[in-house]
């Protein structure tokens, strides 16, 4: 036991970056006093810009098949015209003091030992003062920002660690740039916030926390004015400026590769853009980052169009789960809200190749195929054991899933969730394709290769295509068999085939397909074939080659905080390979 949890975090370690290992160092040793010098002044700003109903409305539908995706224009405000509405999460206060987090209700005490870290994290973050009507809760809301004030003391619990800090600085100011007044205790407050973040930035972790941090930091130095709070814009920009080259990719993608944590970082650049948009004149010194800003926001936005499913929401890899960022509708009409244009997808084919997904859209099926690294190797911790996992959805409905992300932290529930059983791929004797464990940690990492996606014309039929998409990966090799496993999906109009190859010795070998809970099955009697049923009418004939396949009972997991009965497909092998295929029936 003691060396296998040497090794593990040996294969750990030893992936993090210098400033990681120092950064966590000083994290811990140095805990600096808070300051409790006056704020700032605030630097003035035009009024706040409601939308219209135009606006707020859905993106148009799709237009003609035949490419991938086709851009629908914004309409950009002037510099200096006022803070344009956000992206609006649903309500979480419910009453003055109740509320509702991760699909859990309860009473608003700061820091109650009954609720997890998460569950208080989110209290702390003040998402409700700019959620959907949050104009209808205002005395609410200036009743907990004042008692926030008055029960965080300075430096006191778990408000005060940076990344809840990072985020409520952010949403009080973008309460107080819609329209609403924060008193002088309220802005006394977000100065010690700001200057407590200092001291506290969370080099060692980077990613969305150091991130969320720079932003907080531009916002507090936004819109405060004077020398300390341009020493705040300076510090957080120069943050920026070095996280978004590393951090979103050139295809767009955020790179921890987890559709939920793309579109929070997809929100965060857009509150960027805007807050720059009010204040011109203290972001002058950034003209020509600035200029890239809506070209990256573009490639962003294609990125998460490109990673939904037509029921407009995210597919499920790595950390992924619906109501932790705003709706992706709501971040593509904020994104025209400013100007910039919009991707809606349509049949052919996207991949996005630094990020490693392949999205292939024909004929009424969606195909998501991970080819992916499971994210960077100084940070996976939110990565699954998924490599080679794929979803697919067929007439507007979630067919075949990942197993989704219920919660956080340490236990059995978190490591099932992230392991190679919940994804919809392939397990060999019982192990992870990664090394994932305790909560946030990866050990050895599965890395695909051979990575291909080809088109194929059926005979003289221009209209009529199979697209297939195949890639291997490593994450078996350290097995006593040096596995390997190659998969090959196959999309035509009416019909996905997946080819399984597993190359050295194994003991068992198991292809997973989680189906969607509504997902209705009938399993033959010889364990060969079942016929799937889609909600709407439709029928799916499930059959195998090379394996036998039996059905096992499991969760879905949309939300945090959910799970929902569905069914898996589980195809055992025979020998080293199997193919099963999906074709689509007449009802």
């Amino acid at each position: 036991m003691l060396p296998r949890r040497i090794a593990l975090y040996f294969h750990t370690l030893r992936y993090l970056k210098p400033r990681q290992i120092w950064g966590r160092l000083v994290f811990r040793l140095h805990r600096p006093r808070p300051d409790l010098r006056p704020a700032p002044p605030l630097r003035s700003f035009p009024p706040f810009v409601s939308a219209s109903a135009e606006q707020l409305a859905p993106l148009p539908p799709a237009g003609q098949e035949g490419t991938a995706f086709k851009s629908v224009p914004g309409s950009a405000p002037a510099a200096g015209a006022g803070w344009v509405l956000p992206a609006r999460r649903p309500p979480s206060l419910l009453a003055r003091n109740r509320c509702q987090f991760l699909n859990e209700e309860g009473v608003l005490i700061w820091n109650n030992p009954a609720k997890s870290k998460l569950w208080l994290y989110n209290l702390h973050y003040f998402d409700d003062l700019n959620a959907l009507d949050a104009p209808a809760r205002l005395e609410w809301h200036r009743e907990l920002i004042a008692r926030w004030v008055a029960e965080n003391p300075p430096g006191l619990g778990g408000g005060w660690e940076p990344y809840p800090l990072s985020l409520r600085v952010v949403n009080w100011i973008k309460w107080s740039l819609a329209g609403n007044e924060l008193g002088p205790e309220a802005c006394y407050s977000l100065a010690v916030q700001a200057r407590w973040l200092t001291g506290r930035l969370e080099y060692h972790l980077l990613g969305n926390h150091l991130f969320a941090n720079a932003k907080a930091l531009v916002f507090a130095g936004s819109f405060f004015a004077g020398p300390e709070a341009e020493g705040w814009l300076r510090q957080g920009m120069a943050i920026l400026q070095r996280e978004i080259p590393e951090q979103i990719l050139s295809d767009g993608g955020q790179f921890e590769r987890s559709p939920m944590y793309h579109a929070l970082a997809y929100e965060d650049m857009l509150d960027l853009t805007n807050l720059a948009a009010v204040f011109p004149a203290a972001f002058a010194p950034w003209r020509a980052l600035l200029a890239k800003w809506p070209e990256l926001l573009g490639r962003m936005g294609r990125w998460l169009a490109a990673m939904c499913h037509p029921d407009g929401e995210i597919s499920f890899f790595n950390d992924a789960a619906m109501g932790i960022a705003p709706a992706p509708a709501e971040l593509f009409a904020y994104a025209q809200r400013l100007g910039i244009p919009q991707t809606v997808m349509t049949d052919g084919v996207v991949w996005l190749r630094d990020s490693g997904y392949v999205r292939v859209q024909q004929a009424g099926a969606v195909l998501l195929a991970d080819v992916a690294p499971i994210g960077p190797d100084c940070l996976p911790g939110h990565a699954h054991a998924d490599t080679l996992s794929y979803e697919l959805s067929l007439a507007g409905q979630r067919v075949v899933v990942n197993s989704g992300t219920s919660c956080y932290g340490l236990g059995p529930q978190r490591q099932q969730e992230r392991s190679t059983a919940a994804h919809s791929t392939l397990e060999i004797d019982g192990q992870d394709s990664s090394e994932v464990w305790a909560g946030f940690r990866v050990a050895r990492r599965a890395r695909p290769f051979d990575e291909e996606v080809l088109e194929e014309k059926m005979g003289s039929d221009t209209i009529h295509r199979a697209v297939v998409v195949e890639a291997a990966h490593d994450g078996y090799r350290r097995l006593p068999g040096s596995n390997m496993h190659y998969r090959k999906w196959r999309l035509a109009s009416e019909s996905l085939v997946i080819e399984d190859k597993v190359t050295g010795q194994f003991d068992e070998a198991v292809a997973r397909f989680h189906l969607h809970p509504d997902v209705q099955i009938e399993p033959d009697p010889d364990n060969r074939e079942a016929v799937l049923r889609l909600p709407l009418g439709q029928q799916l004939l499930f059959k195998v080659e090379g394996g036998e396949l039996g059905v096992e009972a499991g969760n879905w997991h949309p939300q945090f905080g959910t799970a929902l009965t569905n069914h898996c497909l589980v195809v055992k092998f025979r020998n080293g390979s199997i193919k099963t295929f999906l074709r689509w029936i007449d009802s």
